[in-house]
């Protein structure tokens, strides 16, 4: 089940993806994709509904992040050994953890605004998911059963912000659309090994990153049992879980985004985003 938001920002309504790519309206059933509706019992009760049931959305109508609102947006740095290396530092012996401020939420299309005072804003395709199931203190082995689904993120990054100074990376991953979630999200019972997908990015039409979920350092259940010893996961928490190699940051001599500039990325049989880079 692929399950989405459509509409203007702010009043988006709920909606899923039929087998045709025809967006149907869930909004008979659900008010909205809250938390709430990302618990596991509640998407058993949206599996039973036929979508030819449901009202056809028009084409074109715009896509909102596939979540109205996270609890946590947690996010995972250097997981990849590749962009570790061109980001000039060493493998994490554990998973690197940072947050990314819920208000960056953004639709998979919609434009990245460029911040004033930015001056090296940068991209970063990654796998994400929402958590379904409270997770407190699991093994590896219970993990992936806390997952409600799969989605694309687009980490969208301030380098200045994120390293110079005195640092932190949340400061420099926090902006308003900062944070490119869907197009939708694909419940997990569909993605039959979420670490065998393959991700790519590029940069007005040139490929800039290029990888596979398989060449992770800790892997998805690795994190969400690591998570879970120090903080309970719940039903709405997106974790987006790194990056392949190609960032702006690590390229010689460094590219970093402008307004005008356009993304294109995605991964294997989770859809795609594009964003066009526009100045506040």
């Amino acid at each position: 089940m692929k399950l989405l938001r459509y509409g203007d920002r702010g009043s988006e309504k709920p909606g899923l993806l039929d087998d045709d790519g025809n967006i149907r309206d869930l909004s008979g059933h659900i008010d909205d994709l809250t938390p709430d509706t990302y618990r596991l019992e509640s998407l058993q009760k949206l599996v039973a509904i036929d979508p030819a049931s449901l009202p056809v959305v028009p084409a074109g109508t715009r896509i909102g992040a596939p979540i109205s609102r996270p609890g946590h947006f947690i996010a995972i740095g250097l997981n990849y050994a590749d962009h570790a290396a061109e980001s000039g530092l060493p493998i994490p012996a554990e998973p690197v953890v940072f947050s990314k401020a819920p208000s960056s939420l953004s639709g998979p299309n919609d434009d990245v605004i460029y911040p004033s005072g930015a001056s090296k804003v940068d991209w970063e395709v990654e796998l994400a998911f929402i958590i379904g199931k409270r997770a407190w203190q699991v093994s590896e082995d219970e993990a992936l059963s806390h997952v409600a689904g799969y989605t694309v993120c687009n980490d969208v990054s301030e380098r200045k912000w994120q390293i110079e100074g005195t640092g932190q990376w949340i400061k420099g991953k926090s902006a308003p659309t900062f944070g490119p979630l869907g197009p939708y999200l694909v419940t997990a019972d569909a993605v039959s090994d979420p670490q065998n997908l393959d991700l790519f990015l590029d940069v007005n039409g040139k490929r800039c990153q290029t990888g596979n979920t398989s060449t992770m350092i800790f892997s998805i259940k690795t994190i969400i049992s690591f998570l879970s010893t120090m903080m309970a996961l719940e039903p709405g928490d997106v974790i987006t879980t790194g990056t392949p190699p190609g960032v702006g940051m690590g390229m010689k001599p460094q590219v970093y985004l402008k307004p005008g500039d356009e993304m294109r990325l995605g991964i294997t049989g989770l859809g795609e985003q594009t964003q066009k880079v526009v100045a506040e």
